[in-house]
């Protein structure tokens, strides 16, 4: 029985698709302006691991990572500027150039990341503007827009429950939003959506409407593509936390305004990835990096999804590159025990593989299960090939490629340490076990690791 931790309730809930086999999904995508960093990677891992464990689960997904290609503004209030207009604007390029080269370059950091994307759909924003101007359209007709100056602008006032998920402060909600000190909006919380193109602002994206040329605001996207290739209500919606206060909030507002009908039934969030000294990684602080900056430091970007694994999705975590270093390591370790038993075939432990179904099905508990692939690897009373087959079980819900692990590269190793290990293998022939650690602990002072397999002592590089 899968148990997710829903953001709306605070508890954690037994999952109940809406429509069985079926599951609907919903992971909020990037803003294609600039690079994804790695704060950013962690919710598409969250998204990953939840899709996997569905699958695993039995069930059929469907899933949309949106594109925002227009109307997400800097500093997220109504009067910033277009993110991605003001990049093409400082970078003397066009819309199309900035969008097509991000959401390229996102694309490629999934699949470095392993992140499963058969299936998945990437809408863009700017290819369903007519579907944005129906809903709003709808929300219009149903009187929960006004029109002002800049725009057609959301009145929370008359969404009852505006701020429902995660209980928001309201009160701390209007007043933070009055630093965009527009007079105009009747409650600080109202958000535009549609926005008036300026004579100012020389925009490369706006459309006719019904209302004015402009644009879409940022957050009616993601309603109207979940509408349409998801329905009115879909079964899971994922994000950071940042999006919980106004974006996912307002997403749930002017969808049950137009439908009149629940708009997500779970909802998870991950938490933040910090940078070294605590602060939030964000764009907007000029203090992220990014899966190239692993690369540049020869780290496999699938050391950093071990490092996500290591904690639930809802901790937050502090990055370090010694951190994912040492991740690496263990993950090479894993993908090596795999590579030992690449040619020989075994079963199932039956006794891991359901703790592994419990583990994961206990809101996604990723740590647990890798203590559990470890304890399994020191478990003397399996066999290796068994171990191999239960480790790629495992490998279908954590996604590190265990299967790609190649033959290791044969350890050239110094005829003083050879000798210490053939003296350690005549003590274990001896049952001499203190005199076998003794030299375990000399071979390893020397910068090296003996390893007790089927078929012998294994030497590797420490």
């Amino acid at each position: 029985m899968l148990s997710l931790t829903n953001t709306f309730s605070g508890e954690k809930e037994e999952f109940k698709p809406l429509h069985l086999p079926k599951v609907t999904m919903y992971n909020c995508g990037p803003t294609v302006y600039d690079y994804a960093h790695l704060g950013n990677m962690r919710s598409y891992v969250l998204a990953d691991i939840l899709k996997r464990t569905l699958k695993y689960e039995g069930y059929e997904v469907e899933q949309i990572i949106n594109i925002t290609d227009v109307g997400h503004l800097v500093g997220d209030i109504e009067t910033g500027k277009d993110k991605v207009e003001e990049k093409a604007n400082k970078t003397k390029k066009t819309v199309k150039e900035i969008t097509d080269f991000y959401t390229a370059d996102f694309l490629e950091d999934l699949e470095k990341m392993n992140i499963d994307t058969v299936g998945t759909r990437f809408p863009k924003a700017t290819d369903h503007i007519k579907e944005q101007i129906a809903l709003i359209k709808t929300l219009e007709e149903k009187s929960f827009t006004y029109k002002i100056s800049d725009g057609v602008y959301f009145d929370t006032s008359k969404f009852s429950n505006y701020g429902k998920l995660g209980n928001i402060n309201l009160k701390g909600l209007e007043e933070g939003a009055r630093v965009s000190i527009n007079t105009e909006k009747k409650n600080g919380t109202d958000f535009a959506l549609w926005k008036f193109s300026s004579v100012d602002d020389n925009r490369q994206q706006e459309w006719d409407s019904p209302w004015g040329v402009g644009f879409p605001g940022w957050h009616i996207e993601c309603s109207a593509m979940s509408m349409k290739y998801l329905g009115e209500t879909i079964d899971i919606h994922t994000g950071g936390i940042d999006h919980i206060p106004v974006h996912h909030n307002n997403e749930i507002a002017q969808s049950e305004s137009a439908t009149g009908k629940p708009f997500v039934r779970y909802w998870l969030h991950n938490a933040f990835i910090n940078a070294s000294g605590g602060a939030k990684m964000a764009k907007s602080e000029g203090n992220f990096l990014r899966l190239q900056s692993l690369l540049d430091k020869h780290i496999d970007p699938l050391a950093y999804r071990y490092w996500l694994l290591m904690a639930h999705y809802s901790t937050p975590m502090t990055f370090s590159f010694e951190a994912v270093e040492a991740a690496g390591k263990s993950l090479e370790r894993l993908k090596n025990y795999v590579s030992e038993y690449a040619d020989k075939n075994g079963s199932l432990s039956s006794e891991y593989v359901k703790n592994l179904k419990d583990f994961i099905e206990d809101d996604l508990d990723t740590p647990r299960i890798i203590a559990l692939a470890w304890e399994l690897v020191k478990d003397d009373n399996i066999s290796g090939v068994d171990k191999k087959e239960t480790l790629l079980e495992f490998d279908k819900i954590l996604g590190l490629d265990l299967k790609s692990a190649n033959k290791k590269v044969p350890v050239v190793v110094p005829s003083k340490v050879q000798k210490l290990v053939e003296e350690r293998e005549i003590a274990r022939k001896e049952k001499d076990w203190d005199k076998a650690d003794e030299l375990r602990q000399k071979i390893s002072e020397l910068g090296y690791e003996v390893k007790d397999t089927d078929n012998g002592s294994e030497i590797s590089n420490k």
